[in-house]
């Protein structure tokens, strides 16, 4: 019995045709008749009554019919399995997210997924959330991590909640310290304080414009334009203070004082994105396990 036997087999069940089940799967009629009667040969019995006009199945056909399509769809289960497994061995992840969480987040992560696929490539691409979601929208991404909530919902993505992280102000150890001698500083405090800001599009620049005016204020730029290297750079030479995420402020090292923000404090949420309609590579699929159990 031969794989492409039981194909042809429930091609004709399927069709009662066989013509129309030659079509089908793309080969001459009388090719797929001559299998079908190999098939009854090995089998030793008729799977099909073939009358002018009306093609129906035996007992024996109605037998093998169910066990047919098990056997065609377990092989293409282990078709997909190897090819996933493949996909593993070699390809790409294009991956999207803010540069706070590339400086904070991903590279451990990272890391650790080069080292256990080192044959896939890692496709980074840094943004803002909203410049994310529209690359996403398009397929130009795979996965992405954004900031939520998301500037335009789309129900075409698919979220998933990483992580809440707090948000600190960063400032020069040289300059006074925000908010006086307090070992947490609230965000009424920053009004008439210099704040070094981060260009248009940031989610930390509008969340920050934005806890300041539910506080009566307008912010006070010293500098203002910058990705986050720039902006801890402009920080520890003095220019002012900033309001940047506890992670980036942990590792950013030496040369910068960090107060919490006193309760309520500030926060953001980090999640994971893809587009809803169309399943990530296996590759793919395999970094986002890695960042959820992070």
């Amino acid at each position: 019995m031969q794989f492409q036997q039981l194909q042809y087999f429930v091609a004709v069940a399927e069709t009662r045709h066989f013509t129309q089940a030659a079509d089908l799967v793309h080969v001459a009629q009388p090719s797929l008749s001559q299998q079908i009667k190999a098939l009854e040969r090995e089998l030793g019995a008729d799977l099909f009554l073939r009358a002018r006009g009306n093609i129906t199945l035996t007992d024996a056909g109605e037998a093998l019919l169910p066990l047919a399509r098990r056997i065609l769809a377990d092989a293409d289960t282990a078709r997909q399995e190897v090819q996933e497994l493949a996909q593993l061995r070699r390809g790409r992840v294009r991956l999207g997210a803010t540069p706070s969480v590339c400086t904070g987040l991903l590279p451990e992560v990272l890391r650790t997924f080069h080292d256990r696929y080192p044959g896939i490539r890692l496709l980074i691409e840094e943004g803002g959330s909203h410049d994310l979601v529209r690359e996403l929208a398009r397929g130009a991404l795979d996965l992405a991590l954004v900031v939520l909530p998301l500037p335009t919902p789309s129900p075409a993505l698919t979220t998933v909640e990483l992580l809440r992280e707090d948000l600190v102000v960063v400032s020069s150890p040289d300059a006074e310290r925000p908010g006086g001698a307090r070992r947490t500083v609230r965000v009424a405090d920053l009004e008439g304080e210099r704040l070094v800001m981060f260009r248009h599009g940031y989610d930390l620049r509008e969340l920050t414009v934005a806890a300041c005016r539910a506080e009566g204020f307008e912010p006070d730029f010293a500098v203002e334009g910058g990705e986050m290297d720039a902006v801890l750079g402009f920080v520890r030479a003095g220019l002012g203070v900033a309001v940047v995420p506890r992670m980036v402020a942990t590792q950013a090292g030496r040369g910068l004082r960090v107060t919490p923000l006193a309760p309520p404090g500030l926060y953001r949420t980090i999640a994971l994105a893809h587009r809803s309609d169309v399943a990530p590579p296996r590759a793919a699929r395999e970094l986002q396990r890695m960042l959820l159990e992070r």
